[in-house]
């Protein structure tokens, strides 16, 4: 096995043989020697290498043109130019696989719509190396985050009988034809099923015995959305724990916001510094306001008398008993508060069925987390742990008891206060990168009328 690209420009001394493999960015020949660019996608810079014509496969190189992948063994060598510090000199080149002219990730500046339509190359580009290098380090952030405070990882379904969140346009998954809803009981789970919107109801099931849980895959909305914050497949993370109220939910949550944002700041210089010149020059300023600054609290009607006294001309004027839009929520976090905000006890009646209803009986224990440039990032509550008000909320809502009678049973068997949130890993990413539109952060996008690759 080689070297990475990433070890050997780390190297302290040279070495005086080595092996790399990569792929091709640019080749320029001159009079004694030709240059090669490679990368091998283990870190955002290039290495140069240097053939010269004593270099075994040296007759090769007219085939090796941008997009190639090629093994080379040299040495590694201090660099005369000023902006690298290694190259290495080649004793042996190989040519993998070759890429003809046709090859559409040229030495030159693409925009993001074209690189969308080839989603299979473009993480050979920059942008998208270091894009998707960033979600794996984050994704690693999360799980170390829960698993120090003793949350157990599960795993829920992805196909479900359940509307979690009341969507009701979810994707059908059947084995029939024709009209499938003439004989739901001959499909192939004898009832309607569909791609899960949340595994929350179920990690509930989980908490009520593991006492802290959480989960993180994939889910599903089939949503009529082309927005640059939707898209059709995303991944969750929803942590849920048993004895939680609202109050030690909105502590959580606000860790796991200021948690994440430290670890990029420590973690993820090399992708940062690259966001920062390339996509979004505030994104240190962003990330060290919600890593230090404490988050505000504040009920729901309280944040609606601050946007209706604001003088503000909003394209949706702030309502009671309506949603906080994204411009409302832009203007408390970056206008108002200068930081984030926590929103909570929601109006029940604009809530899921399943959060816990006030003394009040018009709030429910609800909370959504705001931050700066991108408003709601994390949504959560404390949920319904008593039966009677739970098939009132049920009723109220226009469920039946029977399509939930295994939640319903969690408020017969045991039951105990519990609340949970659920966080949007591509739009988290977002938040932490300064990326504009959600189908750049997932390696293959699935939105309405788009599912290639």
């Amino acid at each position: 096995m080689g070297k990475t690209i990433k070890e050997l420009l780390a190297s302290e001394t040279p070495i005086e043989q080595v092996s790399v493999a990569g792929w091709v960015r640019t080749r320029r020949d001159g009079k004694t020697c030709s240059f090669i660019e490679i990368n091998d996608g283990s870190c955002v810079a290039s290495l140069q290498i240097v053939v010269e014509q004593s270099c075994s496969g040296y007759e090769m190189l007219k085939k090796i043109l941008t997009g190639s992948s090629i093994r080379v063994e040299g040495a590694l060598v201090p660099s005369p130019a000023p902006k690298q510090k290694w190259e290495l000199h080649a004793k042996q080149i190989r040519l993998i696989g070759p890429a003809d002219s046709t090859y559409p990730l040229q030495k030159k500046g693409h925009s993001l719509e074209f690189l969308r339509t080839i989603a299979h190359l473009r993480p050979r580009s920059n942008l998208f190396g270091v894009v998707f290098r960033f979600r794996s380090k984050i994704a690693l952030a999360v799980h170390e985050f829960f698993q120090k405070r003793q949350f157990i990882y599960v795993h829920t379904p992805i196909i479900t009988t359940n509307d979690c969140e009341g969507a009701g346009r979810m994707f059908r998954v059947t084995t029939l034809s024709g009209n499938i809803d003439l004989a739901p009981e001959k499909d192939f789970f004898g009832k309607p099923a569909y791609l899960t919107v949340s595994g929350q109801l179920e990690a509930e099931a989980l908490a009520c015995a593991l006492g802290k849980v959480y989960t993180f895959g994939p889910t599903f909305r089939a949503e009529n959305s082309n927005t640059s914050r939707h898209a059709a497949e995303f991944w969750m993370i929803e942590p849920e724990a048993a004895f939680y109220d609202l109050e030690s939910d909105m502590t959580l949550a606000e860790e796991f916001i200021r948690s994440i944002a430290q670890f990029c700041l420590e973690n993820c210089k090399e992708e940062l510094e690259y966001f920062a010149q390339r996509v979004d020059p505030q994104v240190y300023q962003r990330l060290t306001v919600v890593a230090t600054k404490p988050v505000t609290r504040i009920p729901y009607n309280e944040a609606i008398g601050i946007l209706q006294k604001s003088g503000r001309n909003f394209e949706f004027p702030p309502t009671y008993g309506e949603n906080l839009q994204a411009e409302h929520e832009k203007y408390l976090t970056e206008v108002y508060f200068k930081g984030p905000v926590t929103v909570f006890n929601f109006p029940r009646a604009i809530k899921p069925f399943y959060m816990r209803l006030n003394d009040d009986n018009e709030t429910v224990a609800a909370m959504d987390v705001l931050v700066p440039e991108v408003g709601e990032i994390i949504g959560g509550s404390q949920r319904e742990e008593r039966l009677e008000t739970l098939l009132e909320n049920m009723k109220y809502h226009g469920l039946k008891e029977r399509d939930y009678w295994w939640y319903v049973d969690l408020r017969r068997y045991g039951t105990v206060p519990h609340a949970g949130f659920g966080v949007g890993f591509e739009r988290l990413l977002m938040f932490l990168s300064g990326i504009q539109n959600i189908r750049d952060v997932i390696p293959f996008p699935r939105t309405p009328g788009n599912a290639e690759f």
